[in-house]
Formats: C-alpha cells, sequence, structure tokens
C-alpha cells in the first residue's frame, strides 16, 4: 500500500497547481541558488593570481 500512499502525496502536490494554470514552476522542488564557479574553483583562482602578485613583487625588489 505504500505506492498508493505516495500516489495520494503526489496527488495533493498536484491539485495546487491546477488552479494557477501558467504560474506553475518547473519543479515542485526548492530551487538553489548555484554558482556559475564552484567555490574551491574560485580559491584556486585567487590563489594563483595573489601567489603570482607575491612572485612578482618578490622579484622586482630582488632584481629592481
Amino acid at each position: 500500500m505504500v505506492n498508493s500512499q505516495r500516489m495520494r502525496i503526489a496527488n495533493e502536490k498536484a491539485s495546487k497547481n491546477v488552479t494557477q494554470r501558467g504560474n506553475v514552476p518547473k519543479t515542485s522542488k526548492a530551487q538553489d541558488e548555484k554558482y556559475a564557479v564552484g567555490p574551491w574553483l574560485l580559491g584556486l583562482f585567487i590563489f594563483v593570481v595573489c601567489g603570482s602578485a607575491v612572485f612578482q613583487l618578490i622579484q622586482s625588489i630582488r632584481f629592481g
């Protein structure tokens, strides 16, 4: 009887969408904000940029 209980719950969720006509979201799941770049990749990028800036400063002080 688990299937009938699941079907009943799904029907109750979908019945709310019947009266909205066109304003129904594509999914009933919560939409998370997605970043275009992951936090690890962003951290790596900042590390590389800041690290190269530090090495450039050290090189310019040493040979400047």
